[in-house]
């Protein structure tokens, strides 16, 4: 059944025999989805250069199985110009959603945080930061990640901006005096719960907690795109230690 057209990106391609690419796109409506497009690599295809990372697409496809096929692909705009640091961060935001999102699951408004995300970082701010710890949790949510940044779990009481508390897995925030690795306080947890980070406190506290989140969906198997990243700064300023800013993840 032909499928009608809908906004995507392409998340990641590979060769497939000698001119076609196996990709993995995530759609408006569909989720992600991994299509074939029938020689897409050949000298006389108009989908040459066209089904690249980052560059807005209508797309159409058919086929009821789990690979379906590429009918038509058009480029809405020119890719987003992401370089440097951005590149990776983008790199790193469709590398979680290949690694955590089931196929064809429909959430329309994960998409549109994923095109947000992308817009922050072709912007050029000076941290990428912001731009993907949001999304990280826009990604939770969609996975059914529920939790209450804003009351104490023991208690049910709304937590206080200078008190410490404790994350318990399946549990939640609990008010604590040790402060650890999965200590926040109840600034933090604010922060957490508007997606807003005023500064460096609350950037490095969400970023422990998504990272925290996301690790039972990402399994012990590293993410290649901070590893590329740190090539990429070892490249750029030989000795230079891998950013706190939560840079490309």
């Amino acid at each position: 059944m032909m499928e009608g057209w809908q906004r995507a990106f392409v998340l990641h391609g590979r060769p497939y025999s000698e001119t076609s690419l196996l990709l993995d796109f995530f759609t408006e409506n569909s989720g992600r989805v991994r299509i074939l497009a029938k020689g897409a690599r050949s000298r006389r295809s108009a989908l040459k250069g066209v089904l690249q990372p980052f560059t807005p697409l209508l797309i159409r496809w058919s086929g009821r199985g789990e690979v379906k096929t590429l009918r038509n692909a058009e480029p809405v705009s020119l890719g987003l110009p992401l370089s440097g640091v951005m590149l990776y961060s983008g790199l790193y935001a469709n590398e979680l959603l290949s690694r955590v999102l089931a196929h064809e699951t429909d959430d329309s408004s994960l998409f549109f945080d994923y095109l947000h995300c992308l817009q922050m970082l072709a912007a050029g701010n000076d941290s990428p930061e912001p731009a993907l710890r949001r999304f990280e949790l826009a990604l939770l949510r969609h996975l059914g990640y529920g939790v209450d940044f804003l009351h104490c779990a023991a208690t049910g009481l709304p937590v206080d901006d200078d008190m410490t508390y404790r994350f318990r897995e399946e549990k939640g925030f609990i008010a604590s005096v040790v402060i650890d690795h999965y200590s926040f306080t109840g600034r933090e947890l604010q922060a957490l719960a508007r997606g807003e980070f005023p500064d460096a406190d609350t950037l490095r506290a969400a970023k422990r907690f998504t990272r925290m989140a996301l690790k039972p969906y990402l399994g012990g198997k590293p993410l290649k795109s901070r590893e590329l990243f740190s090539r990429f700064v070892i490249k750029k300023i030989p000795g230079k230690p891998l950013p706190e800013d939560g840079s490309a993840g």
